[in-house]
């Protein structure tokens, strides 16, 4: 039985969870957050006061982290060795601890390998940001959002001041940290961001999510008929 596997990958703040999720709903199968398992690896770099741009601590902790998911109602939990750390993982010191842990190629190939087991035993839409180009690279359809630095960062900025998570960082502040992560994902060593050659690039700068959410599911119902 061929399980059916979507890829959605792009830059920080280009839709990919959103839209991976009304994907996932849309189709009944599962969306596998693959960055918070991730944040769930950052989290306990901080925990242990490892620093997450130390390879070798980095490298020697995973080898004694599990990290699983569990999906509960369609809804996914992430469990580090045994707690459930999906409560924990949505800071923005989590979200820099993941981006720079993920660079080193211990921690990736951990996760990778866990992410492509759950790929064999489910029908899963996964976004992140090298699915098609890494992890899943036979996937049955593989999309790349994208969107400009100003743009992705006025969602970020509007995602924190609705949660009252801003702490004093304006727009500029955030487009910067944008800036960051993208310099950080796309020259890492190991697997960095990139569009797989055979993905379809889909620009949300100047679509509402729902004409974004419409415009791949197209795409995928296409690819998987």
């Amino acid at each position: 039985m061929n399980r059916i596997s979507i890829a959605i990958d792009g830059p920080a703040g280009a839709g990919k969870s959103t839209i991976a999720k009304a994907i996932a709903k849309k189709m009944n199968i599962l969306h596998l957050d693959t960055g918070a398992m991730y944040r769930a690896v950052g989290l306990k770099a901080i925990r242990l006061g490892i620093p997450c741009t130390d390879r070798e601590r980095c490298s020697l902790m995973i080898e004694d982290t599990d990290i699983d998911v569990s999906f509960e109602n369609g809804i996914q939990r992430v469990y580090a060795d045994g707690e459930d750390v999906t409560p924990y993982i949505r800071t923005q010191e989590v979200a820099k601890a993941a981006s720079d842990i993920s660079v080193h190629p211990a921690v990736r190939i951990k996760l990778v390998e866990a992410q492509r087991q759950i790929a064999k035993k489910y029908d899963v839409v996964m976004d992140g940001r090298d699915i098609g180009s890494y992890v899943l690279p036979d996937a049955m359809c593989k999309i790349y959002l994208t969107a400009t630095v100003t743009e992705r960062a006025r969602r970020r900025f509007l995602d924190l001041e609705n949660a009252g998570a801003l702490s004093g960082r304006t727009l500029d502040d955030v487009i910067v940290e944008i800036m960051d992560r993208d310099r950080v994902d796309s020259t890492r060593e190991f697997s960095p961001l990139m569009r797989a050659g055979d993905a379809i690039e889909v620009d949300t700068t100047n679509i509402d999510a729902q004409t974004a959410i419409n415009t791949v599911l197209e795409i995928v119902e296409g690819r998987i008929r």
